[in-house]
C-alpha cells in the first residue's frame, strides 16, 4: 500500500465517527425527537442560536471524546449573552488533547429521568445487540460495573431483524408503563433503522431524556459508521469532509506511521504486533487486576526504528505508568525489537518501567541483546501481564 493510500485510509477511519450535531442531523432525518438548537463556531453564533431558542440553554463542546461534562465542556446559560460567554470559554478548551472548534447550543431540558438507549455489535455472538437502561447519564461501561442488573439487552437475529414487539418488551423490562412503552420503543426502532441504513458500528443516546411533561428527547447522540462500508455512503462522506482536527498529537503520529493506536482509561501501555495479540494482552492485563492505557499495534515486520517510535508515542500519553511489550515474532524479528528497545533506553525515552515478553523469529538473538544490555524479559504473556500489573501497584 502506498503512502497516499495510507493517508487516505487514516482519513476514512476518522470520518466514521460523527460529531454529536452531525449524528443528530441523521437522527432528525428519521423523525427522532431532539431538543431545538444548532451548532455554533463563534461566541456570536452561539448568542444567535440561544436567542432563536428564547429559553435557557446548554452549550456543549463538539469533540470526539467522552466525559465532556467532567472536563468542563458542557455549560448552562440563562440568556443569550451568557451563552456567548460560556461558548467563548469552551471554544478555547482542549478536551482529551482535542481542540474544540464548535459548540452545540440547545434548549435546557426539564428532566424527569435520564435513560440509555443504544445498538452495537456483539462480536462474540456475531449479532447486533440492542441495549437499554433506565439509569442513563453515565457510560454504559461504568454502569455495567456498578449496576449490571439495570442493563437490558436483546440480540438481533441477523435474518429476522429487530421488531416493534421486541422494542416494546425492552421498554417494559426497563420499567416503563402505559403510553411510555410505545414512545420509548419508537426510539429503539428508529435507532435500528439508522443502523441498517448507514452500516452503523455503534449508535447510542446517552442520555435519552424523559421530560417532566412526558416527552422523550435525544439529548445526546453518538454514531460510528463501519469504515469498511463507507464506499456505500459517498454522499455522507462528501457532506462531512473536514480536517482531521479530532486527532490528538499521539493519534496523528501513530496514523502517520501506520500504527493502530487507541487510548483507554488505564495506566499500562500495551505495545504488540497484531490486533489479536494486542487484544489478548489487554485481556491478560485486566485478568491480573490492571488496566490498559494504550492499545498500540506495531503491525507486521516492525524494525528497530518502528519499535522505538511506538515506545515514544506510548510515553506521550500522560496516564502511562508502565509499558508492556509483547511480541510474537513472525515477519517481525525479535532481534530488531530488542534493538528498538535499547535505542529508546539509550536516548532517554524510557521514563517508566518496561516489561518485555517476546518469542518467535530470532528469539534467542533478541534475548541475548537484551541480556547484554541488562534488560530483563519474560517468556509467557501471563507472566509479563502479572509482572507489569505488580510494578504499577507497587508504585501507586
Amino acid at each position: 500500500m502506498s503512502a497516499a493510500d495510507n493517508s487516505s485510509d487514516s482519513f476514512m477511519v476518522i470520518l466514521m465517527k460523527l460529531f454529536e450535531h452531525e449524528a443528530k442531523d441523521i437522527f432528525r432525518e428519521f423523525k427522532m425527537p431532539t431538543p431545538p438548537g444548532g451548532v455554533a463556531r463563534t461566541p456570536e453564533e452561539a448568542k444567535e442560536r440561544a436567542a432563536e431558542i428564547g429559553k435557557p440553554v446548554v452549550v456543549k463542546a463538539q469533540v470526539l471524546a467522552g466525559k465532556r461534562g467532567k472536563a468542563g465542556g458542557v455549560k448552562f446559560a440563562d440568556t443569550s449573552d451568557e451563552a456567548a460567554k460560556v461558548a467563548e470559554e469552551i471554544l478555547k478548551m482542549r478536551i482529551n488533547d482535542l481542540p474544540v472548534k464548535a459548540v452545540l447550543v440547545e434548549e435546557k431540558l426539564d428532566i424527569a429521568q435520564e435513560i440509555y438507549a443504544g445498538i452495537t455489535i456483539d462480536r462474540n455472538e456475531r449479532k447486533y445487540v440492542v441495549i437499554g437502561s433506565s439509569a442513563g447519564g453515565m457510560s454504559i461501561e461504568e454502569l455495567a460495573e456498578t449496576s449490571p442488573e439495570k442493563i437490558i439487552k436483546r440480540h438481533v437475529d441477523p435474518f429476522l431483524g429487530f421488531h416493534p414487539y421486541e422494542a416494546r418488551q425492552m421498554a417494559i423490562n426497563m420499567g416503563f408503563k402505559g403510553k411510555q412503552i410505545n414512545r420509548l420503543a419508537g426510539f429503539f426502532m428508529i435507532l435500528w433503522k439508522i443502523v441498517q441504513a448507514y452500516d452503523v458500528e455503534l449508535t447510542e443516546i446517552n442520555p435519552l431524556i424523559l421530560t417532566k411533561d412526558g416527552r422523550f428527547l435525544a439529548a445526546d447522540a453518538r454514531l460510528n459508521i463501519d469504515d469498511n462500508a463507507l464506499y456505500r455512503h459517498k454522499s455522507l462522506i462528501e457532506e462531512l469532509k473536514r480536517e482531521p482536527a479530532e486527532q490528538n498529537e499521539r493519534e496523528r503520529l501513530a496514523a502517520e506511521h501506520d500504527m493502530a493506536y487507541v487510548e483507554l482509561d488505564g495506566d499500562i501501555a500495551c505495545i504488540c504486533n497484531g490486533a489479536g495479540l494486542t487484544m489478548a494482552t489487554l485481556d491478560s492485563v485486566a485478568h491480573y487486576g490492571g488496566k490498559a492505557s494504550t492499545f498500540l499495534d506495531l503491525g507486521g515486520g516492525a524494525d528497530a526504528e518502528r519499535v522505538k517510535k511506538g515506545i515514544e508515542i506510548a510515553l506521550m500519553y500522560p496516564k502511562v505508568k508502565a509499558i508492556l511489550v509483547n511480541i510474537m515474532g513472525g515477519i517481525t524479528r525479535c532481534d530488531e525489537v530488542a534493538k528498538g528497545i535499547i535505542s529508546a533506553k539509550e536516548d532517554g525515552d524510557l521514563t517508566v518501567p518496561l516489561v518485555i515478553r517476546m518469542v518467535g523469529t530470532n528469539e534467542g538473538e533478541g534475548q541475548e541483546i537484551l541480556q547484554k544490555a541488562g534488560i530483563p524479559f519474560l517468556r509467557t504473556m501471563e507472566e509479563a501481564a502479572a509482572k507489569v500489573v505488580e510494578i504499577v501497584k507497587e508504585g501507586a
